[in-house]
């Protein structure tokens, strides 16, 4: 799909979206359409329940007097009321509607916005974006398919004031939305291609927007000490990996030490010894959804050329149940030097990051580390998939990543971390056991209590977010399948709290 942007006039051809707002005020522009079709939009308004609310959308076919396709009327509500996230939803959301009618084209004319704080061509940019992201499918295994389930509709123009403007802001938020791609690509590839090494390989690409990246291998792990890591995928045919990308983006790149990213890669999780139930397991090609994350993330930054610099450190292996895999009872010596007693192999991520998270800290001593990982169903018990667990040992961190995730509309929720929950992964024959004693309950606390044993003072957070990589239902911008969650997020607590300092 293309996007473009214009001044505000009246399209000779395709489909219009007008703007409508509460109690079905039209828009300057809305108006003069209703006055040119002799009062079609009026009477469209009167025999529907459309009410000019917030994503109501009323589609009109060859309206009389005009040599458009059809017209859209789009509800906003109160003018000043909308957000940048609003304006994201409508992008979408036309999108959605517009790639099943048949519309190869459309022009949106955004104007009657006089009240509210935001720019023109801020919401204009946010339009497109919200498009862009909402166009997104993952369709390269069909082969054979319907022509009416094909979209449609090839190029969007987002008419406004100050159309260049629209346009300089929509390049970075394109860089961020190619981001959010590759993580909805990486998550949503089968696991018999995306496995450790392949997905090494998807990390070398980035080098052509400018990312270091390295790559250890098992041998190298090995010397480096990282046990825990290697354990849990010693049972898989895939030989692990970790991949190291860097950007260095600061306006001082030398003496500036970077933030970190850390994400969990377990590119198919059977559970191993203490294997899954076998209904939904195909879902556990998704396991790696921080390691996703945490890749788009660093294709977003490098798109958009920001001012800071970046390392992102992912963990990829696989959890299989061979005859030389990991058992329960077994006892690891992590990269730390801390030992790990294996009471159940399914709590493996929390293995996986406990090595990464040391061997960033070690190597690179960032200001601060923030860790994302698919890690427990519990997140899901307690937060649905509304919000991502948030847990952290820095009050400023955690609340910085809460207004960053409301600014995009990618919600967290901080969860409390307390002595009393890690006592729990203390082990009577190891230094710390990998699930905890207290059965089911507060799962999701225990396990990010483990991973601070591998933080030592830096600012850390960990996003639990097995609830929201992926999606069984589709929104505006978010289909169905890999959604790509954190990478707005994490690029939003960039440019507010660490661009260009």
């Amino acid at each position: 799909m293309k996007f473009a942007f214009s001044e505000i006039s009246l399209p000779k051809r395709g489909s219009l979206a007008v703007l409508v707002f509460a109690d079905n005020t039209l828009s300057p522009m809305a108006q003069d359409v209703d006055d040119i079709t002799g009062g079609v939009l009026t009477r469209a308004l009167e025999t529907s329940r459309f009410k000019g609310k917030k994503g109501d959308l009323l589609e009109i076919l060859a309206p009389q007097d005009m040599d458009v396709s059809r017209v859209i009327l789009v509800g906003v509500g109160e003018p000043e009321d909308l957000k940048l996230v609003d304006f994201e939803n409508l992008g979408g959301s036309l999108v959605r509607k517009l790639n099943t009618s048949g519309a190869r084209n459309v022009t949106v004319i955004l104007d009657g916005l006089e009240s509210n704080d935001l720019r023109d061509n801020e919401a204009a940019a946010h339009i497109t974006f919200g498009a862009k992201l909402g166009s997104y499918r993952f369709n390269k295994y069909k082969t054979d398919e319907d022509d009416a389930s094909e979209p449609s509709l090839l190029r969007m123009t987002v008419a406004c004031k100050a159309s260049s403007g629209a346009r300089k802001l929509f390049t970075d938020l394109e860089a961020i939305a190619e981001g959010v791609f590759l993580t909805r690509d990486l998550v949503s590839e089968p696991a018999n291609t995306l496995f450790p090494e392949s997905f090494a390989d998807k990390c070398r690409e980035l080098s052509a927007l400018g990312v270091d990246v390295e790559i250890l291998d098992e041998d190298k792990m090995e010397r480096l000490g990282m046990g825990a890591l290697l354990g849990v995928g010693q049972g898989s045919v895939r030989e692990s990996r970790m991949a190291i990308m860097h950007w260095n983006g600061a306006p001082n790149k030398k003496s500036k030490n970077p933030i970190a990213f850390v994400g969990k890669g377990v590119c198919f999780d059977t559970g191993g010894i203490s294997l899954k139930p076998g209904p939904g397991m195909e879902e556990m090609k998704w396991d790696m959804g921080g390691a996703g994350t945490v890749t788009g993330l660093m294709k977003a930054l490098a798109g958009r050329k920001a001012k800071a610099n970046v390392v992102g450190v992912i963990g990829l292996v696989e959890n299989m149940p061979d005859g030389n895999a990991q058992r329960p009872g077994d006892i690891v010596t992590s990269m730390s030097g801390q030992t790990i007693e294996i009471l159940n192999t399914d709590a493996e991520g929390r293995l996986v990051l406990a090595d990464a998270l040391w061997y960033t800290q070690d190597r690179f001593k960032p200001e601060l580390m923030i860790d994302l990982a698919t890690l427990t169903g519990a997140i899901i018990i307690a937060l649905g998939h509304e919000n991502a667990g948030l847990f952290s040992n820095d009050d400023d961190l955690a609340d910085q990543i809460f207004d960053a995730g409301k600014t995009v509309g990618e919600g967290v929720w901080r969860l409390p971390m307390q002595p009393e929950y890690a006592k729990q992964v203390k082990s009577p024959i190891a230094d710390f056991q990998n699930i905890g004693t207290g059965g089911r309950g507060a799962g999701s606390i225990v396990a990010a209590e483990f991973l601070k044993k591998f933080v030592n003072d830096t600012p850390w957070a960990h996003l639990d977010i097995a609830g929201m990589a992926w999606s069984k239902k589709d929104t505006a911008i978010v289909p169905k399948g890999g959604t790509g969650y954190g990478v707005r997020l994490l690029d939003q607590f960039i440019r507010k709290h660490h661009e260009g300092k």
